[in-house]
C-alpha cells in the first residue's frame, strides 16, 4: 500500500509547484523585458549624441573652410548655391548622410550668435516624445539627454 502511494506521488507534478513555476517564468520573462526596454532607449539617446557630435564636428569644419555656417545641414553634402567663392567648400564633409534621428524624427539645426558674439551651430533632437522644449530633447548646446 505504501509502494502504491509513492508511485502516484511520482506520476506527476502538482498543481502548486506548476503555479510556482509559470510565476517565475512570468517575473523573469517581465524583469528582462524591461531590461530590453532600458538598454534599447539607451542605445537610441547615445546613437542620438553621437550624431550630433559628428554633425557639430562636419559643421565646424564646413565654417573653418567657407567662413559661415552652410544655411542648412545639406550645405555638409554639396556645395550651397549662395557660396560667394565655391572653391572654399571641401567637401562633402561626411562620409555618411544623417538624414534622422534614431526615432525618425529630423534634426534641428540653427546657425546663430553666441552671448560671446561668435557664430555657433545648434543641432537638437526632440528626441524619443517627438516633442521640442521637453526634457528628453538632446542638444550639443546644453548636453541634455
Amino acid at each position: 500500500m505504501k509502494l502504491r502511494k509513492q508511485r502516484r506521488r511520482q506520476q506527476g507534478f502538482t498543481l502548486m509547484e506548476v503555479l510556482l513555476v509559470l510565476t517565475i517564468l512570468v517575473v523573469l520573462g517581465s524583469l528582462v523585458s524591461v531590461s530590453y526596454i532600458t538598454i534599447q532607449r539607451n542605445s537610441k539617446v547615445s546613437t542620438a549624441k553621437i550624431q550630433i557630435n559628428q554633425l557639430e564636428e562636419a559643421l565646424n569644419f564646413y565654417q573653418q573652410d567657407v567662413g559661415r555656417f552652410p544655411s542648412d545641414l545639406n550645405g555638409l553634402y554639396q556645395p550651397p548655391a549662395d557660396l560667394s567663392n565655391p572653391k572654399k567648400w571641401k567637401g562633402p564633409y561626411l562620409t555618411e548622410q544623417i538624414t534622422s534621428d534614431p526615432w525618425d524624427g529630423q534634426y534641428q539645426y540653427e546657425s546663430k550668435m553666441s552671448e560671446f558674439n561668435l557664430p555657433m551651430a545648434v543641432i537638437t533632437s526632440f528626441g524619443p516624445d517627438g516633442q521640442s522644449g521637453t526634457e528628453d530633447d538632446i542638444s550639443n548646446v546644453n548636453n541634455s539627454g
